[in-house]
């Protein structure tokens, strides 16, 4: 069974891992402070709340003044040590250094109350944690709640009252919050604002410990007896009166533990309170409140430890969706950076492969478009008897041709052959646009990229850069293939094609005829028939450059990189408080896996928070890089250029 100081310790971890963490109440990540048993000091401006604490302490440590004092909630642990140990406290905004002159705690206090709040009479949710080491206390917990207030004084603003009215509820409110109500015994119990609020969060008085101070400043002839003995105002726990020491006492610097000595013998001697007396007094008060503590936490470990788990489970599957915090080392982020383009590669693959549409609209260019484009060139007209007629008749110059116009045949040819280049030029654009539109899709599809839209952005310029280089790359080899084709013509088709017959249509075809009169060499039908020639190897070529034309676009379009690294900030900080969250429930889980109750439970599984800050398994296989694309470069293998990657 875990002992007292296991318990009480084990919250106080938690609880200063959960400050840490920006988790102290009141927010949207609240759930495990609010969860976690505490005890919190409720009462009015004077009502002697600091007195009660410093005696539950036994030592001088907090501010002191008129109007508001306390101005941020102080998260109070006490540690009990062993005897003869010398006493210290531990602030956890400054963990390094130890306390030895409580008059310096008071001013820290006061200080780290300014640093946030400024020296006005503001106030602030953000508690400031406390922790004191000393062979005097009890383990126990206390939250020093600002004091209650009906009016706002100068320098105020005018909701403060209704300011830290909502604050003391944020704590009080909660079902696992003790209340310490502190009422002075020289008011009308009916009057107190502590009890006033205590019966709005707690009805039935279960989690209210009355607690009435001042009782030797009561008028003479009159007694607390009526609200000590629970008639005047019932509670499931019997009520402590206190005696605090008086102002001359705090002048005088009245040693702590003579002031506790003196407040027994009031309870002793009192004719009054004598029979109260073994429950009476700010020591019986720290070991009361110490065994509730313990017995509420003890109660609630187990819906604690159901809590931590479940949520444990919500922010894993969340940080899954947002993503896992970046590593600060190059070789994790290049990791991360070749993940990410293996992600948009493999929609871009499945875009131009099948599987997902697109692909299918660079084979339109191919079978549609280019075919169409083709069709469509103006050979008739360059083709026609008067133009015919012309270009061969300049070839010729003076000379005129004795059987076939070969220089003319050759000026046709190219001429028509650079109607091909619009084609040509025209599919390479075509597919240029098609695998640029490709880029975008794939990136928008790519759920593992809209974390990051400077790499998004990056990606994109990345992509239509090297498009347009690519573009280039194929627009030169296209056009090459039709220079080509001019360059050199086929011989062999010219040698099948059947020779001019003579005017009177005799004469083999497949033989050579002597030379006709000069004037017959230039009739229409002479003409015609060269552009019938001309049009039929023209013919020839389209087919060949219908085939080739795809082949070199595909070849030096459709390779493809990646890049950069950077993140929506709105994103970035939400999976930061989601990834410091879970950092909280962890350390608790840890904390409470710590204790002796739950020792031989395995509670972690395989995955580890490293470093880096980075969630990790006990393995992270690489696996292969995706087989490429037999039409293109994968974008991965573009990553190695970019980073300047070299084998060695």
């Amino acid at each position: 069974m875990a002992t007292m100081e296991n318990v009480i310790v084990l919250v106080n971890r938690i609880q200063r891992a959960c400050t840490v963490l920006g988790d102290h109440g009141g927010g949207d990540v609240a759930a495990l402070w609010e969860a976690l048993p505490s005890v919190a000091v409720v009462g009015g401006q004077s009502s002697g709340k600091s007195s009660v604490l410093e005696s539950i302490v036994g030592r001088d440590f907090l501010p002191r003044g008129s109007g508001i004092v306390t101005r941020r909630p102080l998260v109070l642990q006490l540690h009990k040590t062993e005897d003869g140990v010398q006493e210290y406290a531990e602030f956890l905004h400054m963990p390094k250094r130890r306390f030895t002159d409580f008059a310096l705690v008071r001013k820290e206090i006061q200080d780290e109350t300014d640093r946030l709040t400024g020296k006005t009479k503001q106030i602030s949710p953000v508690p400031i944690h406390l922790s004191i080491y000393s062979p005097h206390v009890v383990n126990l917990t206390l939250i020093d709640l600002p004091g209650l207030t009906k009016v706002a004084v100068e320098g105020q603003p005018e909701s403060i009252v209704q300011d830290i009215e909502s604050m003391v509820r944020s704590y009080v409110d909660k079902p696992n919050c003790l209340i310490l109500a502190i009422s002075p015994a020289n008011q009308d119990i009916a009057t107190s604002d502590a009890i006033k609020l205590a019966r709005e969060v707690d009805p039935t008085g279960e989690r209210t410990f009355g607690v009435l101070t001042k009782l030797d400043l009561m008028d003479k002839g009159t007694n607390a007896l009526d609200v000590l003995e629970g008639r005047a105002y019932r509670l499931q726990h019997p009520w402590v009166g206190i005696v605090n020491r008086s102002q001359a006492d705090i002048n005088r610097n009245v040693d702590m533990i003579i002031a506790r000595r003196k407040e027994q013998e009031f309870f002793d001697s009192s004719p009054e309170y004598s029979h109260l007396a073994s429950r009476m007094g700010s020591e019986y008060l720290a070991k009361l409140l110490s065994q509730h503590l313990e017995a509420a936490i003890r109660s609630r470990i187990p819906s604690i430890t159901s809590l931590i788990n479940k949520t444990i489970d919500e922010l894993e599957s969340e940080m899954d969706h947002l993503g896992r915090p970046i590593a600060s080392d190059a070789g994790a982020q290049l990791y991360l950076i070749l993940e990410l383009c293996r992600a948009f590669d493999k929609i871009f693959k499945e875009h131009l492969d099948g599987g997902r549409p697109g692909g299918d609209r660079i084979y339109g260019v191919f079978d549609n478009q280019l075919p169409s484009a083709l069709r469509k060139l103006p050979f008739d007209r360059h083709l026609s008897v008067q133009n015919v007629k012309r270009v061969v008749s300049q070839a010729d110059g003076y000379q005129p041709h004795l059987i076939a116009p070969e220089q003319g045949y050759r000026r046709l040819i190219e001429s028509a052959l650079n109607y091909f280049r619009g084609p040509a030029e025209a599919s390479v654009d075509a597919v240029h646009s098609v695998l640029k539109e490709l880029v975008r899709i794939s990136i928008g599809e790519t759920q593992e990229l809209k974390r990051f839209p400077t790499l998004q952005t990056e990606l994109a310029a990345a992509c239509y850069k090297a498009l347009e280089r690519f573009r280039e790359d194929g627009r030169k080899t296209t056009l090459r293939l039709v220079d080509m084709e001019s360059a050199y013509l086929t011989v062999e088709f010219f040698r099948k094609l059947p020779q001019e017959v003579d005017k009177t249509g005799t004469g083999n075809p497949r033989t050579a005829n002597p030379p006709a009169p000069s004037d017959d060499r230039y009739t229409d039908a002479h003409f015609r028939r060269i552009a019938s020639n001309v049009s039929s190897y023209i013919g020839m070529v389209s087919e060949t450059l219908k085939n080739t034309i795809p082949k070199s676009v595909v070849h030096c379009q459709t390779k493809l990189l990646a890049v950069l690294l950077d993140e929506d900030p709105a994103l970035m900080e939400r999976r930061l408080q989601c990834f410091k969250r879970l950092e909280l429930y962890k350390s608790a889980r840890d904390e409470i896996d710590s204790v002796s109750w739950t020792r031989g439970r395995k509670l972690f599984g395989s995955r580890s928070i490293n470093n880096t800050g980075i969630a990790s398994e006990h393995s992270r296989p690489a696996g292969p890089a995706r087989p490429v694309c037999h039409l293109r470069v994968s974008f991965v293998s573009v990553i190695a250029d970019i980073f300047h990657i070299r084998d060695g």
